[in-house]
């Protein structure tokens, strides 16, 4: 995975966005923090549905790229197009991570990890905050 810093065609000013989301999701999605493991809304959901970045509304992953990680967050192999996220490195815990990153409004979203071992298409692992998507359930 390449970085890909690209402009963003839903960007809002800080304020906007502070206004619009929770602090909590202000906290994730705008400063790059993480929620707690095991707590998020969509750890273990099963739903068949597109999941959207809570910020902007762009959808980000299909429900059938998700899968069990037993890490504390959902966990997908794949999103639903390479457009959709951009990634960046992320030196902040000391080690070398690739953030991911909400490809229309700039949000972050998690890390993705390459080589653990699961079973998927991909050998990659999304690591995704719950807190920042929303549920968008088939019709």
């Amino acid at each position: 995975m390449e970085p890909t810093q690209r402009p963003y065609p839903r960007a809002k000013e800080d304020e906007q966005w502070r206004a619009e989301l929770t602090p909590q999701e202000y906290e994730v999605l705008r400063r790059g923090g993480t929620e707690r493991p095991f707590v998020g809304e969509y750890t273990d959901t099963t739903t068949e549905c597109v999941y959207a970045c809570r910020a902007c509304g762009a959808d980000l992953f299909r429900s059938d790229t998700k899968f069990e990680s037993h890490c504390g967050w959902p966990s997908f192999y794949s999103p639903l197009a390479e457009d959709r996220v951009e990634y960046l490195p992320d030196h902040s815990t000391g080690t070398e991570r690739v953030e991911v990153r909400c490809g229309s409004c700039g949000s972050h979203l998690g890390h993705v990890f390459e080589g653990e071992g699961y079973g998927t298409p991909t050998d990659q692992r999304y690591c995704i905050n719950s807190i920042c998507l929303t549920l968008q359930p088939k019709a």
